[in-house]
Parts: structure tokens; C-alpha cells; sequence
């Protein structure tokens, strides 16, 4: 990748924006953060605090109509915003990254990816969680056949928030696309297609909680994958005690691993990639073993890779300026958004869903 970045334009400087998309972009070779669009005062502050050189917008309209000066649009504003942006975006010639959920039905996420094909246009979706380091240790552990022939893949992503923070996440209403179904359960169903396939059948219970609460913040999704492996999800904000982030059970041994990955805690902390990034100290190594519980010292620990976030925009400048292949397609979220669904309708029927 050489020659002159690709001139980004940021759409939202929340959470998403500002922890996860603007510092990643500012650190990708061959990406230039060229615009963040954020009509709060305070995020445009912000902003500009973060990165001196950056432009500001109030509105998306603004940059859709100077698309001549820019190379890729990332979307990192509210769920519900993303079709109707990514629509925009793309039909004002605009190579398109969309935050995770890219959309709330698989039918929309389709319909994204046939307008970029019929435009010719580069349209990804930001699954950063492919780049965990629990995860990529999990692949390589997979791949190399350590584990034997997986039986049960068991994931959790719980947290312990038992007091509402407010805002659209929470909110019982459906254009929101918010509640933990889609938020981690993005993430967690994600892991399990990329790792194990598509699915046959899905079943999930899923709950509301905490007081005041109007969408579901306590979920269990079970998956019957194609390959024969099943399994089993978990998203909560209700958990007292936290569980394995991962408990993988093959037939000649198992993995377990405990705690999150220190990329989020680390940006949110204001660090940015480089030398160390993504590492872990030994003591939260996963471990592998059989007939014995990893809780009192069974088993082996196996060294945790770096987690690596960058990747993802490495791979997107790549795609952009050498052809190389788009690292999370607009098919594959649909897939995702497919089980997803499939759990919605489960839960609210208590059937399970042949897929």
C-alpha cells in the first residue's frame, strides 16, 4: 500500500466512532481520517482534541455532497441509521463500512450488498471481534486439529450492569435495533458461523431483567450447526458471576478461557496500536486439558495471541487500494442476521427454528 491515503469520512462519534472506528482509521497504513460528522458540540470538541487535522460535519448530507473528496464512508451512528446511511453512501459512490449490526433484517443486509454489487462498490461490515485474542488463539487451536473433532462450543459475553445507563440500546422500541440480542449477540453468532459453519436449527430464551428495562438484557441462543458441532451463546448485563468468555469441548481435549479481550479497555483508556498491542499476561492464559477443571489447575495453559483489531482497517485499505479480498462481507452479516432472527422468533413463540 503505497501513495496517498484513502480520505475517510466518519459518520458518528459516540461509543462506536470515537473508541473503536477514529482511532483505528488514524493508525491503518494507507487510510487518512479525513472527516468526522457529529452534530454535538462537545463530540466535535472532541474530536478535534483527538485528531488536530480532521474536518467536522454536522450532517451526512455534507459529505455526500463533496463524495468527490473522499474514498470510504464509515457508518458508526445508532442502528437504526445504517441501512437508510449505507444507502446513501452508496449511492452517492462511496465505498461503505458499516458497524455492526449492518442492519436489522438479513433481507436488508441482502439488499445493501446487491446495491454495492450493481454499483461496484466495496461495502464491509466491522466484526472486530474476529480479531479477539481469545478467538484468533481458538482458530489456531482448531485449525491444528488440537482439540479433535469439536462437540460443543460454549460462549459468553456477560456483564454485570445491573442499573439501566439509558439511551437507544435500551429502548423497547424496534427501530432502535437495540437490546443485547443484536448488540453482543452480533458478535458471539458471528464467532460461531466463522468458526463452525451455517446452522440448521436455532433455539433462545430470551429475558428482561433489570427495572425499568424495556429490551431483552439477559439471552441464551442455542445453535445446531450443519457440521454437527452445537452451540451454545450467551449475552447478559445481569450476570453476578461471570463465566468462561469461551468453553470448547473436542473429542480428544478442551479449551477454556476466562476474562475479555484488552483491545476495548485499552482504547477506551486512550491507548493507541502498536509495540505490545493486543497481548495479555500469562496468568489469563486459557488452558487445555481433559478430566480436569482449569479452575484448579487442570490442564495446560496455551500462550494467548495478540488480539488485533488493526487488522480489520489493514485489511480494508488492502481491499480498497490492491484488490485484496473485503474482510467481512455484507453476505456473511446477513447470515448472522438470519440466526439472529431465527432467535427473536424463538424466544417470543418458545419454538425452535429450522433454518
Amino acid at each position: 500500500m503505497t501513495g496517498t491515503p484513502l480520505r475517510v469520512g466518519l459518520v458518528g462519534y459516540g461509543l462506536a466512532g470515537s473508541v473503536f472506528h477514529a482511532p483505528l482509521i488514524a493508525a491503518t497504513k494507507g487510510l487518512a481520517l479525513d472527516t468526522v460528522v457529529t452534530s454535538n458540540p462537545e463530540r466535535q470538541q472532541q474530536a478535534r482534541a483527538a485528531f488536530p487535522d480532521v474536518r467536522i460535519a454536522a450532517t451526512p448530507n455534507e459529505l455526500f455532497d463533496r463524495a468527490d473528496e473522499l474514498d470510504l464512508i464509515v457508518i458508526a451512528s445508532p442502528n437504526k441509521t445504517h441501512v437508510p446511511l449505507a444507502t446513501a453512501a452508496l449511492e452517492a459512490g462511496l465505498p461503505v463500512v458499516v458497524d455492526k449490526p449492518i442492519a436489522g433484517t438479513a433481507a436488508e443486509a441482502r439488499a445493501l450488498a446487491a446495491l454495492a454489487e450493481e454499483r461496484g462498490l466495496f461495502l464491509s461490515v466491522f466484526q472486530n471481534r474476529r480479531w479477539d485474542n481469545d478467538f484468533l488463539t481458538l482458530r489456531k487451536l482448531i485449525d491444528e486439529g488440537g482439540l479433535g473433532d469439536v462437540y460443543r462450543f460454549e460462549s459468553r459475553f456477560e456483564r454485570w450492569r445491573p442499573q439501566l445507563k439509558g439511551g437507544w440500546r435500551e429502548s423497547g422500541d424496534p427501530a432502535e435495533i437495540g437490546g443485547l440480542l443484536y448488540d453482543l449477540g452480533s458478535h458471539v453468532v458471528d464467532q460461531a458461523l466463522v468458526l463452525f459453519g451455517p446452522v440448521t436449527s436455532v433455539y433462545a430464551e430470551s429475558d428482561i431483567r433489570r427495572e425499568g428495562a424495556r429490551t431483552d438484557d439477559d439471552t441464551f441462543i442455542a445453535l445446531t450447526h450443519e457440521s454437527g458441532v452445537r452451540s451454545h451463546l450467551y449475552v447478559s448485563a445481569t450476570t453476578a458471576q461471570l463465566g468462561p468468555r469461551f468453553r470448547v469441548l473436542g473429542s480428544k481435549t478442551g479449551y477454556v478461557k476466562h476474562g475479555l479481550d484488552p483491545q476495548e479497555a485499552a482504547l477506551r483508556d486512550g491507548a493507541r496500536p502498536g509495540p505490545g498491542w493486543g497481548t495479555e499476561p500469562e496468568e489469563l492464559w486459557g488452558r487445555v486439558g481433559a478430566g480436569e477443571s482449569p479452575v484448579t489447575g487442570g490442564g495446560t495453559p496455551v500462550p494467548t495471541l495478540p488480539g488485533d483489531y488493526p487488522a480489520y482497517y489493514t485489511g480494508v485499505a488492502r481491499a480498497l487500494l490492491d484488490g485484496a479480498p473485503n474482510p467481512v462481507t455484507a453476505l456473511e452479516a446477513a447470515a448472522a442476521l438470519d440466526v439472529l432472527e431465527a432467535a427473536r422468533r424463538s424466544a417470543d413463540e418458545n419454538v425452535t427454528v429450522t433454518l
